[in-house]
C-alpha cells in the first residue's frame, strides 16, 4: 500500500490500509551508515543502542534484541524453565504466536477466556482457575489437578495495545511460583498504573513487525530485570556459542539475533515513538466521537488503570452485521479485519484444556478492527466513520 498522504478521498478507488509503517525520520540516514561502514549483520553499534533505548524506555534493566516477537516469546519460555510436560496458561483470543511457542517447548497450553470490556485475558477467571483447579505441592510448584502437570507460566497478552489488569495476576503467581511472561508485542508504550507494559512480569516481549507502531521490518526484544535471564537469553539467541574464537557450544541455541541494519531502523523509529502514540491516541478519540452516535456500534476504549497505545481500533457490532459490514468497507477500499479465530477452536489445538470460555466467542462474532496507521489524517477517519454510519442507516 502507498503512503496515506497520497490518498485522494474524492476518488471512488480510495484505499485506506489497516496498518502501515510510518518511515519519515532518520531511518535512511542510519541504515546508510550501516551500509557505508559494512556493519550489516547481528553485530554493530545500532544493536547495542536499540537495546539500551528499549530498556530505558520501558524501565527494564536489560534488553536482548531478537529477530521477531515469536522468537522473543520462545526464548523467554526457555529461560523461565518451561520444559516438556509443563503447562502454560494463555488466552484463546490472541495471535497464535504465544500458543505456538508453548508447543515449541514441548509444553501444553491451558486456554483462558477474555474480559469482554478489554478483550485481554480474564483475570477473575484466571484467579478462579488457580484457586479451584490447581494445587501447590511440597516442591513449591503449582500443579493442574485434572492433568497432574506442572503449571510453569502464564502469558498475558496486552491485546491491541490495551494492558491486562496485572495486579491480581502478579500477586497470585508470586504466591504459586508461576512465571509471568508478558506478551507486550502489541503494546509498546502502553502503561498499566503508570508502568510500561513489558516491565511488569518476569520477562517482557516486544515485536517490531511491519504493522506495529514502530517497526524494524521484522524484529523483537526481550526485556527483564533479572541479569541471569538476560545473559542466558543473549547466549541462546546467538547459537549458545561459549567461546569468542572457537566454535564451542554448550547447549542447543538459536540464530535469533537482530541485524544491525534492522536495529538502525529501530533506533530511528524509537526517536518518534511518543509522537506516534500521541497520534494514535488522538485518532482514537476522533473515532470514538464519530462512532458514538451509531446505536449498533461500540468502540473499545480503555480502563481507568490503563494508558493504551491504541495500536488497533476495535469496534463491536451485531453478529449478523459483522461480515456484511466488512465486505462493504472492503469494497470501498477500507481495509478492515476480523479478530483472530479462537486458538482453542483450531483443529491443531482442539484437544487442549479450556476454562470457562464464554466471552471470547461473543467477541469473535461481533468485533472487527479499523484502519489505524499513524499517517492517517482526520479526513481518512471521517471517510471510514461515514461509511460505517451509512451502512447502519
Amino acid at each position: 500500500m502507498g503512503p496515506l498522504q497520497h490518498i485522494n478521498t474524492s476518488s471512488k478507488k480510495i484505499s485506506i490500509p489497516l496498518s502501515e509503517p510510518h518511515i519519515a525520520g532518520n531511518e535512511w540516514k542510519y541504515v546508510k551508515e550501516c551500509l557505508d561502514t559494512g556493519w550489516v549483520s547481528s553485530v554493530g553499534a545500532y544493536v547495542d543502542k536499540f537495546e539500551k533505548m528499549i530498556a530505558g524506555y520501558v524501565g527494564a534493566k536489560y534488553a536482548v534484541a531478537v529477530v521477531n516477537g515469536t522468537s522473543a516469546l520462545h526464548v523467554s519460555l526457555i529461560v523461565s524453565g518451561v520444559t516438556a510436560g509443563d503447562e502454560v496458561i494463555v488466552p484463546t483470543l490472541t495471535f497464535i504466536a504465544p500458543v505456538n511457542v508453548i508447543r515449541y517447548c514441548g509444553a501444553s497450553p491451558v486456554f483462558m477466556d477474555c474480559d469482554p470490556d478489554t478483550l485481554c485475558l480474564d483475570i477473575i477467571k484466571f484467579n478462579d482457575f488457580i484457586n479451584r483447579e490447581t494445587e501447590q505441592r511440597t516442591d513449591g510448584f503449582t500443579y493442574n489437578k485434572k492433568t497432574q502437570n506442572r503449571i510453569k507460566a502464564v502469558i498475558p497478552v496486552h491485546i491491541f495495545g490495551h494492558p491486562v489488569d496485572m495486579d491480581g495476576m502478579i500477586a497470585i503467581c508470586k504466591e504459586r511460583n508461576i512465571d509471568v511472561i508478558e506478551d507486550a508485542t502489541e503494546s509498546i508504550g502502553s502503561e498499566y498504573k503508570g508502568r510500561k507494559t513489558g516491565s511488569i512480569g518476569k520477562v517482557g516481549c516486544f515485536s517490531f513487525n511491519g504493522n506495529k507502531i514502530i517497526t524494524t521490518g521484522g524484529g523483537g526484544m526481550i526485556v527483564t530485570n533479572d541479569e541471569r535471564i538476560a545473559k542466558r537469553a543473549r547466549h541462546l539467541t546467538t547459537q549458545a556459542k561459549c567461546d569468542p574464537l572457537e566454535y564451542d557450544h554448550d547447549e542447543i541455541g538459536y540464530n535469533y539475533r537482530l541485524t544491525n541494519i534492522q536495529a538502525a531502523m529501530g533506533v530511528a523509529q524509537m526517536e518518534r515513538l511518543d509522537e506516534f502514540i500521541s497520534i494514535k491516541r488522538k485518532n482514537a478519540t476522533i473515532y470514538r466521537a464519530l462512532l458514538s452516535s451509531i446505536a449498533d456500534v461500540k468502540i473499545f476504549t480503555e480502563e481507568p488503570y490503563a494508558n493504551s497505545n491504541f495500536w488497533f481500533y476495535t469496534i463491536s457490532v451485531p453478529p449478523v452485521a459483522k461480515k456484511p459490514l466488512m465486505d462493504d468497507l472492503l469494497k470501498k477500499g477500507i481495509q478492515v479485519r476480523p479478530l483472530w479465530k479462537l486458538i482453542h477452536s483450531l483443529p491443531l489445538y482442539a484437544g487442549f484444556q479450556t476454562y470457562k470460555i464464554e466471552d471470547a466467542p461473543v467477541a469473535y462474532e461481533r468485533c472487527l478492527n479499523l484502519p489505524c496507521s499513524v499517517s492517517m489524517e482526520k479526513k481518512h477517519i471521517d471517510f471510514v466513520a461515514d461509511n460505517i454510519r451509512r451502512f447502519f442507516s
